[in-house]
């Protein structure tokens, strides 16, 4: 993942002297400010000993629950459908016009101070300001906090500690149990947990009607695409549990995520489906419609080219509605020739 490594010290020093001052002042911070997380505004100061332990095998220890949590947008929206409001939010929340990335699910962004929009980007004065108790966020790999910059990694661990799940390696259930476990032990209150969570299982079960169906899943660029290999990928994981039959690449790129094609290679795989990246980066199906490779495909003449909600929260909620839409979608589908 990407991430430059920078010299420290002179940083460290400068944010520790704020922290001792934003400790005197309780600053705030812009962009909306929202209090409450899962328990109240204030700072815990009740409630005995809180205790979880993240996906790194790190304990972490507090006198008291803690209420000001701080999230990546991907976790945020996670702990926000379980009920935790965070105060704070680092990575894609808002687009260039203002209005909400869908990446933040169903986080209310004009409640929530934005500490950073975009990769690199992390306001660690205004971090401090806010007095945080806990910063939550997902992992890539098993010791890099995702959209925590590298070169501030440090002074950010000082100012309260920092919680990380595992976003690889596992099915979507999994790491919604991990949120929903975490979500649990700062008191939140689950409200429509059980009703998702019931929807989320019975469109499950409704994708194993369309096991004889072959589903490409892509991302696109304007220089070629990526076939996303399920095993690195949460939702399509679970989805091949189900018993989708999703494309598997034969080779993959170095991090695994991926195989990258040109787009003269479009065709490497066939498929009656192709399930493509709905996020801001990726290109929008009327642009791969002006690659003749792509355009030729018998998928895409069939009409059969679908949204992939690459980062769907992982809430249950988030998932019965990403699971619903697929079921609708490949429900108007059809074997090809």
């Amino acid at each position: 993942m990407p991430g430059p490594v920078l010299a420290r010290r002179g940083f460290l020093a400068a944010t520790g002297a704020l922290l001792l001052s934003a400790c005197g002042t309780g600053g705030g911070g812009s962009g909306g400010g929202g209090q409450a997380t899962a328990g109240s505004s204030a700072p815990a100061t009740a409630g005995g000993a809180w205790t979880f332990t993240d996906d790194r095998g790190k304990k972490i220890e507090l006198a008291a629950t803690p209420t000001r949590v701080v999230a990546q947008v991907g976790a945020a929206a996670a702990l926000w459908d379980f009920g935790v409001r965070p105060i704070a939010v680092f990575g894609p929340h808002k687009l260039e016009d203002g209005a909400k990335d869908p990446q933040a699910g169903s986080v209310d962004i004009s409640q929530v101070t934005g500490l950073g929009n975009a990769w690199d980007e992390f306001n660690v004065e205004q971090y401090i300001g806010l007095r945080p108790e806990l910063l939550v966020t997902g992992m890539y790999d098993k010791d890099t906090l995702w959209y925590v910059p590298e070169r501030s990694k440090d002074a950010i661990e000082q100012v309260a500690p920092t919680a990380g799940i595992m976003l690889t390696g596992r099915g979507a259930t999994a790491i919604i149990g991990r949120y929903e476990e975490l979500a649990a032990s700062l008191k939140a209150g689950m409200a429509g947990v059980a009703e998702a969570k019931a929807r989320m299982a019975a469109a499950g079960k409704e994708l194993a009607r369309f096991k004889d169906l072959k589903v490409l899943v892509i991302s696109a660029g304007p220089d070629g695409m990526w076939v996303a290999n399920p095993p690195h990928h949460p939702d399509l994981t679970y989805a091949a549990e189900l018993g989708l039959n999703v494309v598997t690449p034969d080779k993959v790129d170095e991090a695994g995520f991926f195989q990258s094609l040109s787009w003269e290679n479009a065709d490497a795989y066939a498929a009656d489906v192709i399930l493509h990246d709905t996020r801001t980066q990726a290109l929008k199906p009327e642009e791969m419609l002006k690659k003749p490779a792509f355009a030729g495909l018998p998928a895409v003449k069939a009409g059969q080219l679908y949204a992939w909600r690459a980062e769907a929260p992982f809430s249950y909620q988030s998932y019965a509605a990403v699971l619903e839409e697929m079921v609708a979608n490949l429900a108007k589908a059809s074997k090809l020739p």
